[in-house]
């Protein structure tokens, strides 16, 4: 009996022993979190929230458990779990926050990237319209310079056709000849501006029958002038020289026999400068009938 006593005290201490370190280690455990927790609830972190305690020591084995049930793992792990959980949801909201940003960012380099384009666009249009005005005020230019020199010399008429139209002694009528003549230079001046006919008509004999008869040719010419060819009668000037005396190649003058008639055709610029201003020339003059 008393070997057995002996034998079972030793053997109660042993056993005592682990449950006496596993209630001195919980308890010290558990005052370790809590110092651990106020010392670091002011600590900021990811999710908001104080770091994790450390496990404490369960039991004889500590952490490591061999006998460790499965609520007791899923006690120790589910802390973890859902920080892990916790992180997750914050790794995804700072991705799709970081995918907006990245949006928006580009939106806006799209938006000023266009609105650099349309300005770049509307400064060669402004450039095209500043080459146009610059080449319209040119051309103005041109046309004023123009309108100038033709208002200047407006009245200084050069000679561009001449004919010459024969008459029998005491004949006034026109020849077949004579009307050929005077179509083919009434032809070039038909729709045109700028210009005038001089009619000059020379008759032999002396004195005022010299001049009547000269007249009476030179108005045949103007008749036909007018009513075949529809020239109007104020560009037309006539005059009646009679027998006045013609200068010839050798600084002499002299008398010419039977009668005659010349007809000048004289022109000033303005028929140039509608040409050069790429209007149309269009005559405004209305024929008028003899009375």
């Amino acid at each position: 009996m008393n070997n057995r006593l002996l034998f079972a005290l030793p053997l109660a201490a042993v056993l005592a022993f682990p449950a006496v370190a596993q209630t001195t280690s919980s308890s010290t455990d558990q005052s370790a979190p809590a110092a651990t927790t106020q010392s670091t609830s002011t600590d900021a972190n990811a999710t908001g929230k104080a770091p994790l305690a450390p496990p404490s020591r369960e039991g004889f084995w500590g952490r490591v458990n061999p006998f460790a049930r499965k609520n007791y793992v899923k006690r120790q792990t589910e802390p973890i779990r859902d920080r892990v959980n916790e992180l997750d949801e914050l790794t995804a909201g700072n991705g799709k926050a970081i995918k907006d940003t990245d949006s928006r960012a580009q939106a806006g380099i799209k938006l000023a990237s266009d609105k650099a384009d349309a300005a770049d666009q509307h400064a060669v249009d402004a450039g095209n319209k500043a080459t146009t005005a610059q080449q319209t005020a040119q051309q103005v230019t041109t046309r004023v310079q123009s309108v100038e020199t033709v208002v200047g010399n407006i009245d200084q008429y050069k000679a561009s056709n001449q004919t010459e139209i024969r008459f029998r002694p005491g004949q006034t009528l026109l020849s077949k000849n004579a009307k050929d003549a005077l179509d083919q230079m009434a032809s070039g001046v038909k729709g045109q501006r700028g210009y005038i006919i001089e009619v000059q008509g020379f008759s032999s004999g002396k004195g005022q029958t010299a001049i009547t008869t000269s007249q009476k040719m030179a108005e045949s010419v103007v008749r036909y002038l007018v009513l075949n060819h529809e020239i109007p009668v104020y560009r037309i000037y006539l005059v009646g020289m009679g027998n006045a005396p013609v200068p010839t190649d050798d600084a002499k003058t002299k008398r010419v026999s039977g009668g005659r008639v010349e007809i000048s055709l004289l022109k000033n610029d303005l028929e140039q400068l509608s040409a050069n201003s790429g209007a149309p020339v269009t005559s405004t003059d209305q024929p008028q009938q003899p009375k």
